[in-house]
């Protein structure tokens, strides 16, 4: 009966497998990797240049936390989060680091990016009733919304854990009816990426 139920789920595991490379989510994954990691190279190419040669990062991500206040930051990267993802999480990230408590406000961060990404996914689902935003949209985010029709869940992983705005990806299961629920699962995994960023960029900054 075990032998019976392991191969079973070798072979749902396989199905899915081929599944998965037979439409192309391996390649898109890749792509989409590809693509992100050439701005973030040019990005720290700038900021090391711009560090050495210009302006001290960590004295410019002082002079925010000393301008700004924490609720102004907070609401800032809570309205990116929930309309497309338009700034980078990662500078809100390393803004942490200059707080004096750095590990509460990155955990409040990834709370709001995740609550961010089911606005969005609610947007997705409320713009359809729109039919001009509708069908500009359709357009615009044609790619996704075939992808998450096809690849569901994984692609809100993708989202969740790749440098592929979390935002875009909601909107478009919200726009396909995408259930709720599974928003809700695989969306958690944006707590994981937003503590393997913050390990990598709290090195950097000081």
């Amino acid at each position: 009966m075990k032998e019976t139920s392991k191969s079973k789920k070798k072979s749902k595991f396989k199905l899915l497998h081929q599944y998965y490379s037979y439409t192309g989510f391996y390649s898109f994954v890749g792509k989409s990797v590809k693509k992100a990691l050439l701005p973030i190279a040019i990005v720290i190419v700038i900021i090391f240049l711009f560090n050495n040669y210009v302006y001290n990062v960590n004295e410019g991500l002082k002079n925010l936390t000393d301008t700004f206040t924490a609720t102004q930051i907070f609401v800032t990267f809570f309205l990116s989060e929930s309309f497309l993802g338009l700034i980078p999480p990662e500078l809100f990230i390393a803004w942490t680091k200059k707080t004096t408590e750095p590990v509460i406000n990155l955990a409040i961060l990834a709370v709001f990016s995740y609550v961010g990404g089911i606005i969005s996914f609610y947007i997705g689902k409320t713009i359809l009733k729109i039919e001009k935003v509708k069908n500009y949209l359709e357009v615009k985010m044609a790619k996704q919304l075939k992808n998450i029709r096809k690849w569901g869940g994984f692609l809100i992983v993708v989202g969740a854990l790749l440098p592929i705005p979390f935002s875009i990806t909601c909107m478009a299961a919200g726009m396909i009816k995408y259930p709720l629920k599974g928003v809700l699962t695989f969306g958690l995994l944006r707590f994981a990426r937003f503590a393997i960023y913050a390990l990598a960029i709290f090195q950097v900054v000081s």
